[in-house]
């Protein structure tokens, strides 16, 4: 049996309709309208394809980042750190929702917002009550004498 070696198939820097749709898919709570996030794609300077999670509006930073690079999908965060590398698209999927933060920017200065003022009743406030029943407990007996 003789064996012919075909040329393989490079990925070109686009992804396909299949790609295109998992990755959407996967992300669609992400993306959704009143998350303010958006998508991109583009190519490494390899020319290998590349699929970017931006931010809301004004900076629409970088989320999240897919490659495909010699037939592994890729997961990076934002700041470029590895998270996660596999053949299998579905499952660097499941990665990439896990790695993207569910809770909108709002909510997340609502609650620090809450903390802060929570600290400084704590701090500020408490130690003022605390000093006024002290007071209150020392003059109550002198004004007893008064009676």
């Amino acid at each position: 049996m003789n064996v012919v070696a075909f040329a393989r198939k490079h990925d070109t820097g686009e992804w396909s309709e299949r790609e295109l749709r998992t990755i959407v898919t996967a992300l669609e709570k992400t993306l959704a309208p009143g998350t303010g996030r958006d998508w991109e794609t583009g190519m490494t300077e390899a020319g290998d394809a590349q699929f970017y999670l931006l931010g809301p509006l004004p900076d629409q930073a970088c989320e999240l980042c897919v490659s495909r690079i010699k037939g592994r999908y890729i997961l990076e965060s934002g700041s470029g750190r590895l998270l996660f590398e596999h053949r299998n698209l579905d499952l660097v999927m499941l990665h990439a929702k896990a790695a993207v933060p569910s809770t909108s920017w709002l909510m997340v200065r609502a609650i620090t917002l809450w903390c802060a003022m929570r600290n400084t009743i704590h701090e500020k406030v408490e130690p003022l009550l605390v000093e006024g029943e002290e007071m209150f407990v020392q003059l109550v007996p002198q004004l007893a004498a008064f009676a």
